[in-house]
Protein backbone atom coordinates (compact mmCIF):
# COMPACT_ATOMS: atom_id res chain seq x y z
CA UNK A 1 0.00 0.00 0.00
CA UNK A 2 1.69 3.69 -0.96
CA UNK A 3 2.80 5.58 1.71
CA UNK A 4 0.33 8.75 2.33
CA UNK A 5 2.14 11.94 1.92
CA UNK A 6 2.90 13.63 5.08
CA UNK A 7 0.60 16.38 5.65
CA UNK A 8 0.34 18.19 9.29
CA UNK A 9 -0.90 21.50 10.19
CA UNK A 10 -0.55 25.12 12.94
CA UNK A 11 -4.26 25.76 13.30
CA UNK A 12 -4.30 28.75 15.67
CA UNK A 13 -7.03 31.03 16.37
CA UNK A 14 -6.83 34.48 15.62
CA UNK A 15 -7.87 35.74 19.41
CA UNK A 16 -4.70 36.85 19.79
CA UNK A 17 -0.89 37.56 18.25
CA UNK A 18 1.83 34.31 18.09
CA UNK A 19 2.69 33.32 21.64
CA UNK A 20 5.66 30.79 22.42
CA UNK A 21 3.46 27.97 22.99
CA UNK A 22 1.71 28.05 19.41
CA UNK A 23 5.37 28.76 18.02
CA UNK A 24 6.97 26.08 19.37
CA UNK A 25 3.81 23.49 17.88
CA UNK A 26 3.94 25.47 14.80
CA UNK A 27 7.87 24.64 14.90
CA UNK A 28 7.53 20.71 15.61
CA UNK A 29 5.03 20.15 12.78
CA UNK A 30 6.94 21.95 10.09
CA UNK A 31 10.28 19.85 11.08
CA UNK A 32 8.11 16.97 10.75
CA UNK A 33 6.59 17.77 7.46
CA UNK A 34 10.42 18.96 6.02
CA UNK A 35 11.59 16.13 6.98
CA UNK A 36 9.71 13.06 5.56
CA UNK A 37 9.40 15.88 2.25
CA UNK A 38 5.43 16.56 3.65
CA UNK A 39 3.42 19.77 3.30
CA UNK A 40 3.24 21.93 6.08
CA UNK A 41 -0.55 24.14 6.73
CA UNK A 42 -1.50 27.08 8.33
CA UNK A 43 -5.38 27.37 8.88
CA UNK A 44 -7.46 29.56 10.95
CA UNK A 45 -9.73 28.50 13.56
CA UNK A 46 -12.08 31.92 13.77
CA UNK A 47 -14.99 30.41 15.67
CA UNK A 48 -14.77 32.02 18.69
CA UNK A 49 -16.21 35.00 17.22
CA UNK A 50 -16.46 37.42 20.13
CA UNK A 51 -12.51 36.70 21.11
CA UNK A 52 -11.43 37.68 17.57
CA UNK A 53 -9.03 40.14 17.11
CA UNK A 54 -8.44 42.09 13.60
CA UNK A 55 -5.55 41.89 12.30
CA UNK A 56 -4.32 38.58 14.84
CA UNK A 57 -4.87 36.17 11.28
CA UNK A 58 -2.34 38.27 9.95
CA UNK A 59 0.23 38.61 12.99
CA UNK A 60 0.10 34.99 13.76
CA UNK A 61 0.99 34.02 10.00
CA UNK A 62 3.39 36.72 8.46
CA UNK A 63 5.15 36.13 12.01
CA UNK A 64 5.79 32.58 11.29
CA UNK A 65 7.23 33.48 7.97
CA UNK A 66 9.39 36.24 9.53
CA UNK A 67 10.72 32.98 11.69
CA UNK A 68 11.20 30.91 8.44
CA UNK A 69 8.27 28.42 9.36
CA UNK A 70 6.84 28.95 6.02
CA UNK A 71 3.61 27.43 5.30
CA UNK A 72 2.98 25.34 2.05
CA UNK A 73 -0.79 26.17 2.20
CA UNK A 74 -2.28 29.01 4.38
CA UNK A 75 -5.22 31.86 4.31
CA UNK A 76 -3.03 33.79 2.06
CA UNK A 77 -1.84 31.11 -0.36
CA UNK A 78 -4.57 28.14 -0.54
CA UNK A 79 -4.78 24.89 -2.33
CA UNK A 80 -8.17 24.73 -4.00
CA UNK A 81 -8.35 21.05 -3.42
CA UNK A 82 -8.07 21.99 0.42
CA UNK A 83 -9.80 25.48 0.75
CA UNK A 84 -11.17 27.40 2.43
CA UNK A 85 -8.94 27.90 5.28
CA UNK A 86 -11.20 29.47 7.95
CA UNK A 87 -13.61 27.60 9.66
CA UNK A 88 -16.33 30.58 9.92
CA UNK A 89 -16.46 29.94 5.97
CA UNK A 90 -17.42 26.25 6.42
CA UNK A 91 -20.37 26.22 8.50
CA UNK A 92 -22.53 24.66 6.14
CA UNK A 93 -20.17 21.56 5.60
CA UNK A 94 -20.30 21.22 9.54
CA UNK A 95 -23.78 21.13 9.36
CA UNK A 96 -23.90 18.53 7.05
CA UNK A 97 -21.88 16.16 8.91
CA UNK A 98 -22.91 16.82 12.20
CA UNK A 99 -26.95 15.96 10.05
CA UNK A 100 -25.24 12.80 9.09
CA UNK A 101 -24.40 11.72 12.54
CA UNK A 102 -28.20 12.37 13.63
CA UNK A 103 -29.69 9.95 10.95
CA UNK A 104 -27.06 7.19 11.83
CA UNK A 105 -28.20 7.64 15.26
CA UNK A 106 -24.28 8.53 16.64
CA UNK A 107 -26.00 12.19 17.33
CA UNK A 108 -29.06 14.12 18.97
CA UNK A 109 -30.30 17.34 19.03
CA UNK A 110 -30.58 18.73 22.80
CA UNK A 111 -33.00 21.73 23.95
CA UNK A 112 -31.48 22.46 27.13
CA UNK A 113 -31.11 25.64 28.31
CA UNK A 114 -28.04 27.28 29.87
CA UNK A 115 -30.43 27.29 33.24
CA UNK A 116 -30.71 23.94 32.90
CA UNK A 117 -27.35 22.95 32.44
CA UNK A 118 -26.14 24.62 35.18
CA UNK A 119 -28.55 23.44 37.09
CA UNK A 120 -27.53 19.77 36.16
CA UNK A 121 -23.93 20.77 37.14
CA UNK A 122 -24.75 22.04 40.28
CA UNK A 123 -26.72 18.68 41.44
CA UNK A 124 -23.98 16.82 39.85
CA UNK A 125 -21.49 18.79 42.26
CA UNK A 126 -23.98 18.17 45.36
CA UNK A 127 -23.44 14.83 44.81
CA UNK A 128 -20.06 14.65 44.82
CA UNK A 129 -19.64 14.33 40.89
CA UNK A 130 -16.45 16.89 40.26
CA UNK A 131 -16.71 16.26 36.00
CA UNK A 132 -19.86 17.37 35.10
CA UNK A 133 -21.29 14.97 32.84
CA UNK A 134 -24.40 15.59 30.50
CA UNK A 135 -27.44 13.04 32.03
CA UNK A 136 -28.68 12.24 28.52
CA UNK A 137 -32.24 13.75 28.87
CA UNK A 138 -32.87 14.68 25.85
CA UNK A 139 -31.40 11.60 24.17
CA UNK A 140 -34.79 10.10 23.91
CA UNK A 141 -37.24 13.17 23.33
CA UNK A 142 -40.06 12.41 21.11
CA UNK A 143 -41.05 14.49 17.53
CA UNK A 144 -44.20 15.87 19.82
CA UNK A 145 -41.50 16.70 22.83
CA UNK A 146 -38.91 18.12 20.07
CA UNK A 147 -42.13 20.27 18.30
CA UNK A 148 -43.23 21.67 21.73
CA UNK A 149 -39.39 23.09 22.49
CA UNK A 150 -39.22 24.76 19.08
CA UNK A 151 -42.97 26.49 19.58
CA UNK A 152 -41.06 27.73 22.74
CA UNK A 153 -38.76 29.08 20.69
CA UNK A 154 -35.57 26.85 21.85
CA UNK A 155 -33.37 25.99 19.05
CA UNK A 156 -31.49 23.08 19.96
CA UNK A 157 -27.41 22.16 19.71
CA UNK A 158 -26.48 18.57 19.04
CA UNK A 159 -24.48 16.39 21.19
CA UNK A 160 -22.46 13.03 20.13
CA UNK A 161 -23.64 9.89 21.37
CA UNK A 162 -20.29 8.48 23.32
CA UNK A 163 -21.02 4.16 23.48
CA UNK A 164 -20.66 2.57 27.11
CA UNK A 165 -17.48 1.32 28.54
CA UNK A 166 -16.08 1.78 25.36
CA UNK A 167 -12.08 1.79 25.33
CA UNK A 168 -10.13 4.35 22.90
CA UNK A 169 -6.53 4.13 22.32
CA UNK A 170 -4.05 5.50 20.46
CA UNK A 171 0.13 5.48 20.11
CA UNK A 172 1.52 9.01 20.94
CA UNK A 173 4.60 10.10 19.07
CA UNK A 174 6.02 11.66 22.31
CA UNK A 175 4.33 9.26 25.00
CA UNK A 176 3.95 6.08 23.64
CA UNK A 177 0.39 4.02 24.06
CA UNK A 178 -2.52 6.19 25.28
CA UNK A 179 -5.88 5.01 26.35
CA UNK A 180 -9.18 6.30 27.88
CA UNK A 181 -12.60 4.95 28.73
CA UNK A 182 -15.36 6.65 26.72
CA UNK A 183 -17.67 6.26 30.27
CA UNK A 184 -15.28 8.67 31.85
CA UNK A 185 -16.22 11.18 29.14
CA UNK A 186 -20.01 12.06 28.12
CA UNK A 187 -21.91 13.27 25.60
CA UNK A 188 -20.86 16.48 24.38
CA UNK A 189 -21.78 19.07 21.97
CA UNK A 190 -20.52 19.15 18.63
CA UNK A 191 -22.74 21.66 17.08
CA UNK A 192 -23.64 24.72 18.96
CA UNK A 193 -27.37 26.30 18.53
CA UNK A 194 -25.88 29.41 17.05
CA UNK A 195 -24.90 27.00 13.77
CA UNK A 196 -21.07 27.02 15.01
CA UNK A 197 -19.24 23.42 15.60
CA UNK A 198 -17.54 22.87 18.69
CA UNK A 199 -13.78 22.71 18.88
CA UNK A 200 -13.70 18.97 18.93
CA UNK A 201 -15.80 18.65 15.84
CA UNK A 202 -14.64 20.90 13.77
CA UNK A 203 -11.00 20.09 14.04
CA UNK A 204 -11.94 16.36 13.04
CA UNK A 205 -14.09 17.48 10.07
CA UNK A 206 -11.37 19.69 8.47
CA UNK A 207 -8.13 17.28 9.56
CA UNK A 208 -9.93 14.66 7.21
CA UNK A 209 -10.99 16.86 4.14
CA UNK A 210 -7.62 18.40 4.33
CA UNK A 211 -5.83 14.86 4.53
CA UNK A 212 -4.07 15.54 7.77
CA UNK A 213 -1.79 12.96 8.53
CA UNK A 214 0.06 13.98 11.90
CA UNK A 215 -0.70 16.29 14.48
CA UNK A 216 1.99 17.51 16.91
CA UNK A 217 0.13 19.53 19.66
CA UNK A 218 0.40 20.58 23.25
CA UNK A 219 -0.37 18.00 26.39
CA UNK A 220 -3.89 20.32 26.97
CA UNK A 221 -5.42 18.82 24.11
CA UNK A 222 -4.60 15.34 25.55
CA UNK A 223 -8.13 15.10 26.99
CA UNK A 224 -9.63 16.14 23.67
CA UNK A 225 -8.31 13.18 21.70
CA UNK A 226 -10.87 10.78 22.87
CA UNK A 227 -13.71 13.03 21.77
CA UNK A 228 -11.77 13.60 18.31
CA UNK A 229 -10.91 9.81 18.30
CA UNK A 230 -15.23 9.09 18.57
CA UNK A 231 -15.68 11.28 15.76
CA UNK A 232 -13.17 9.48 13.36
CA UNK A 233 -14.94 6.35 14.30
CA UNK A 234 -18.24 6.98 13.95
CA UNK A 235 -17.50 8.39 10.54
CA UNK A 236 -15.28 5.43 9.51
CA UNK A 237 -12.22 7.34 8.79
CA UNK A 238 -8.65 6.78 9.52
CA UNK A 239 -7.36 9.25 12.39
CA UNK A 240 -3.83 11.04 12.30
CA UNK A 241 -1.65 10.20 14.23
CA UNK A 242 -1.33 12.32 17.44
CA UNK A 243 1.71 13.51 19.15
CA UNK A 244 1.43 15.64 22.25
CA UNK A 245 4.47 17.91 23.72
CA UNK A 246 4.54 19.22 27.19
CA UNK A 247 4.40 22.29 29.22
CA UNK A 248 6.23 25.21 28.99
CA UNK A 249 7.50 26.53 32.39
CA UNK A 250 9.29 29.37 33.86
CA UNK A 251 12.27 28.81 35.90
CA UNK A 252 10.25 28.13 38.94
CA UNK A 253 8.76 25.71 37.60
CA UNK A 254 5.44 26.93 37.18
CA UNK A 255 3.47 26.73 33.66
CA UNK A 256 3.90 29.61 31.76
CA UNK A 257 1.37 32.17 31.71
CA UNK A 258 0.52 35.17 29.97
CA UNK A 259 0.90 37.07 33.21
CA UNK A 260 4.05 36.46 34.16
CA UNK A 261 5.97 39.57 32.75
CA UNK A 262 8.97 38.19 33.62
CA UNK A 263 9.31 36.79 29.99
CA UNK A 264 8.29 38.04 26.81
CA UNK A 265 5.76 35.80 25.72
CA UNK A 266 5.01 37.13 21.76
CA UNK A 267 6.87 36.46 18.34
CA UNK A 268 6.33 40.46 18.03
CA UNK A 269 8.07 41.13 20.91
CA UNK A 270 11.34 39.54 20.00
CA UNK A 271 10.94 40.81 16.57
CA UNK A 272 10.87 44.62 18.12
CA UNK A 273 13.87 44.12 20.35
CA UNK A 274 15.98 42.86 17.86
CA UNK A 275 16.02 39.27 18.21
CA UNK A 276 17.12 37.19 14.91
CA UNK A 277 14.23 34.95 13.68
CA UNK A 278 17.38 32.27 13.26
CA UNK A 279 17.98 32.65 16.51
CA UNK A 280 14.33 32.55 18.09
CA UNK A 281 13.82 29.22 15.79
CA UNK A 282 16.97 27.55 16.95
CA UNK A 283 15.84 28.56 20.54
CA UNK A 284 12.16 27.37 20.32
CA UNK A 285 13.85 23.88 18.46
CA UNK A 286 15.44 23.22 22.30
CA UNK A 287 12.12 24.18 23.91
CA UNK A 288 11.30 20.29 24.60
CA UNK A 289 13.67 18.86 22.03
CA UNK A 290 17.13 17.22 23.45
CA UNK A 291 19.71 16.59 21.18
CA UNK A 292 21.86 13.16 21.77
CA UNK A 293 25.06 15.05 21.06
CA UNK A 294 24.43 18.06 23.27
CA UNK A 295 24.25 20.20 20.18
CA UNK A 296 22.82 23.93 20.69
CA UNK A 297 23.16 25.77 17.56
CA UNK A 298 21.56 24.16 14.91
CA UNK A 299 20.70 26.14 11.05
CA UNK A 300 17.54 25.07 10.04
CA UNK A 301 18.77 22.34 7.43
CA UNK A 302 20.19 20.67 10.75
CA UNK A 303 16.96 21.00 12.77
CA UNK A 304 15.55 19.14 9.91
CA UNK A 305 17.63 16.51 9.81
CA UNK A 306 17.70 15.89 12.94
CA UNK A 307 14.42 16.42 14.15
CA UNK A 308 12.88 13.33 15.66
CA UNK A 309 9.46 13.09 17.96
CA UNK A 310 10.64 10.26 19.70
CA UNK A 311 13.50 13.02 20.76
CA UNK A 312 10.35 15.55 22.14
CA UNK A 313 10.88 15.75 26.12
CA UNK A 314 8.30 13.84 28.12
CA UNK A 315 9.03 16.37 30.95
CA UNK A 316 7.79 20.69 30.96
CA UNK A 317 10.20 22.21 29.21
CA UNK A 318 11.48 25.27 30.67
CA UNK A 319 11.87 28.24 29.51
CA UNK A 320 15.84 29.18 29.95
CA UNK A 321 15.84 33.35 29.52
CA UNK A 322 19.94 33.21 29.64
CA UNK A 323 19.67 30.61 27.06
CA UNK A 324 18.17 32.32 24.64
CA UNK A 325 20.12 35.50 25.11
CA UNK A 326 23.01 33.45 24.74
CA UNK A 327 21.67 32.07 21.44
CA UNK A 328 20.77 35.01 20.20
CA UNK A 329 24.05 36.79 20.72
CA UNK A 330 25.82 33.95 19.10
CA UNK A 331 23.50 34.47 15.86
CA UNK A 332 24.50 38.04 15.80
CA UNK A 333 28.33 37.77 16.30
CA UNK A 334 28.10 35.44 12.74
CA UNK A 335 26.11 37.98 10.76
CA UNK A 336 28.13 39.56 7.90
CA UNK A 337 29.00 43.30 8.18
CA UNK A 338 26.61 44.31 5.52
CA UNK A 339 23.84 41.73 6.98
CA UNK A 340 24.74 42.88 10.54
CA UNK A 341 24.50 47.04 9.63
CA UNK A 342 21.19 46.59 8.04
CA UNK A 343 20.04 44.49 11.15
CA UNK A 344 20.97 47.11 13.65
CA UNK A 345 19.82 50.22 11.84
CA UNK A 346 16.61 50.44 12.86
CA UNK A 347 17.78 50.83 16.27
CA UNK A 348 21.22 53.02 15.51
CA UNK A 349 18.08 55.53 14.23
CA UNK A 350 16.53 55.69 17.73
CA UNK A 351 20.25 57.32 19.17
CA UNK A 352 19.61 60.97 18.70
CA UNK A 353 23.69 61.12 19.00
CA UNK A 354 23.73 58.85 15.67
CA UNK A 355 21.74 61.26 13.75
CA UNK A 356 23.82 63.94 13.07
CA UNK A 357 26.80 61.30 11.70
CA UNK A 358 27.70 59.91 8.59
CA UNK A 359 26.89 56.43 7.59
CA UNK A 360 30.22 54.85 7.86
CA UNK A 361 30.66 56.39 10.96
CA UNK A 362 27.16 54.89 12.06
CA UNK A 363 28.56 51.66 11.06
CA UNK A 364 31.93 51.96 12.53
CA UNK A 365 30.66 52.61 16.13
CA UNK A 366 27.39 49.89 15.28
CA UNK A 367 30.88 47.41 15.05
CA UNK A 368 32.26 47.98 18.21
CA UNK A 369 29.10 46.45 19.84
CA UNK A 370 28.93 43.97 17.62
CA UNK A 371 30.37 41.02 20.07
CA UNK A 372 28.97 42.59 23.38
CA UNK A 373 24.82 42.91 22.63
CA UNK A 374 22.52 40.12 23.03
CA UNK A 375 19.71 41.63 20.82
CA UNK A 376 19.78 44.58 18.77
CA UNK A 377 17.61 46.88 20.99
CA UNK A 378 20.16 46.36 24.09
CA UNK A 379 23.02 49.20 21.41
CA UNK A 380 20.27 51.98 22.32
CA UNK A 381 21.19 51.60 25.67
CA UNK A 382 24.64 51.09 25.73
CA UNK A 383 25.58 53.69 23.90
CA UNK A 384 23.15 55.87 25.74
CA UNK A 385 25.15 54.94 28.93
CA UNK A 386 28.33 56.25 27.02
CA UNK A 387 26.68 59.40 25.39
CA UNK A 388 25.19 61.02 28.50
CA UNK A 389 27.11 60.23 31.43
CA UNK A 390 24.97 58.56 34.34
CA UNK A 391 25.03 61.63 37.22
CA UNK A 392 24.42 59.42 40.33
CA UNK A 393 27.38 56.91 41.26
CA UNK A 394 26.05 53.87 43.24
CA UNK A 395 28.30 52.88 46.53
CA UNK A 396 30.57 50.22 44.60
CA UNK A 397 30.93 52.65 41.59
CA UNK A 398 32.05 55.12 44.25
CA UNK A 399 34.05 52.73 46.39
CA UNK A 400 36.25 52.66 43.25
CA UNK A 401 37.02 56.06 43.41
CA UNK A 402 37.48 56.57 46.73
CA UNK A 403 40.48 54.10 46.84
CA UNK A 404 43.79 56.12 46.92
CA UNK A 405 45.36 54.62 43.28
CA UNK A 406 42.40 55.74 41.05
CA UNK A 407 42.85 59.68 41.34
CA UNK A 408 46.48 59.45 40.66
CA UNK A 409 45.36 56.34 37.92
CA UNK A 410 43.04 59.52 36.29
CA UNK A 411 45.12 62.13 35.96
CA UNK A 412 48.50 60.13 34.97
CA UNK A 413 45.83 59.05 31.94
CA UNK A 414 44.72 62.41 31.18
CA UNK A 415 48.26 63.63 30.93
CA UNK A 416 49.11 61.17 28.76
CA UNK A 417 45.78 61.52 26.28
CA UNK A 418 46.53 65.33 26.19
CA UNK A 419 49.60 64.74 24.59
CA UNK A 420 48.33 62.12 21.98
CA UNK A 421 48.09 63.13 18.34
CA UNK A 422 45.67 60.25 17.10
CA UNK A 423 43.42 58.24 19.95
CA UNK A 424 43.78 55.32 18.18
CA UNK A 425 43.19 52.18 19.91
CA UNK A 426 46.82 51.00 19.64
CA UNK A 427 48.11 54.30 21.11
CA UNK A 428 45.39 54.28 24.15
CA UNK A 429 46.11 50.71 24.83
CA UNK A 430 50.01 51.71 25.03
CA UNK A 431 48.99 54.36 27.58
CA UNK A 432 47.70 51.87 29.75
CA UNK A 433 50.69 49.69 29.60
CA UNK A 434 52.63 52.81 30.52
CA UNK A 435 50.22 53.67 33.33
CA UNK A 436 50.97 49.73 34.36
CA UNK A 437 54.45 49.98 34.13
CA UNK A 438 54.78 53.31 36.23
CA UNK A 439 52.44 52.27 39.27
CA UNK A 440 52.59 48.61 39.49
CA UNK A 441 48.87 48.55 39.44
CA UNK A 442 46.85 45.82 37.20
CA UNK A 443 43.96 44.99 35.42
CA UNK A 444 40.49 46.72 37.04
CA UNK A 445 42.88 49.02 39.20
CA UNK A 446 43.68 50.86 36.58
CA UNK A 447 40.63 50.71 33.89
CA UNK A 448 37.69 50.43 36.72
CA UNK A 449 38.44 54.34 37.76
CA UNK A 450 38.40 55.61 34.60
CA UNK A 451 35.82 54.08 33.21
CA UNK A 452 33.55 55.11 36.16
CA UNK A 453 34.68 58.61 35.34
CA UNK A 454 34.47 58.66 31.76
CA UNK A 455 30.34 56.75 31.78
CA UNK A 456 29.45 56.44 35.31
CA UNK A 457 29.27 52.66 34.99
CA UNK A 458 31.34 49.74 35.98
CA UNK A 459 31.18 47.69 32.67
CA UNK A 460 30.64 47.80 29.15
CA UNK A 461 32.96 47.73 25.57
CA UNK A 462 36.92 48.34 25.40
CA UNK A 463 37.92 51.38 26.68
CA UNK A 464 39.73 52.57 23.44
CA UNK A 465 35.75 52.22 21.76
CA UNK A 466 34.15 54.68 24.41
CA UNK A 467 37.11 56.99 24.00
CA UNK A 468 36.54 57.12 20.25
CA UNK A 469 32.70 57.37 20.21
CA UNK A 470 33.14 60.37 23.33
CA UNK A 471 36.40 61.92 21.39
CA UNK A 472 39.17 63.09 22.71
CA UNK A 473 38.36 66.16 24.07
CA UNK A 474 34.74 65.44 25.83
CA UNK A 475 37.33 62.52 27.12
CA UNK A 476 39.32 64.63 28.53
CA UNK A 477 36.59 66.84 29.98
CA UNK A 478 34.70 64.04 31.99
CA UNK A 479 38.49 63.03 33.59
Amino acid sequence: MEEKKVRVRYAPSPTGYLHIGGARSALFNYLYAKKYNGDFVFRIEDTDIERNIPGAEESQLHDLIWLGIIPDESTEKPNPKYAPYRQMEKLDIYRKFAQELVEKGYAYECYCTKEELEEMKEEQLRNGVKSFKYDRRCLSLTEEEKEKYRKEGRVPSIRLKMPSNHTLKFHDLVRGDVSFNSDDIGDFVIMKSNGIPTYNFAVVIDDHLMEITHVLRGEEHLSNTPKQLQIYEYFGWEPPKFGHMTIIVNPNGKKLSKRDLNILQFMSQYRDLGYAPEAIFNFLFLLGYTDPNGQEIFTKEEAIKTFDPKRLSTSPAMFDQKKLLRVNSTYIKKMDQETYFKFIEPFLDKVDFLKSVSEDRKNEISLMFKNEINYGAQIIDLLNDIIIKKDELDDAEKEVLTKESASKVCALFKEKLEKLSETNEENVKNIFNEIKNETGLKGKDIYMPIRIKLTGVMHGIEMYNIIDILGKEETLKRL
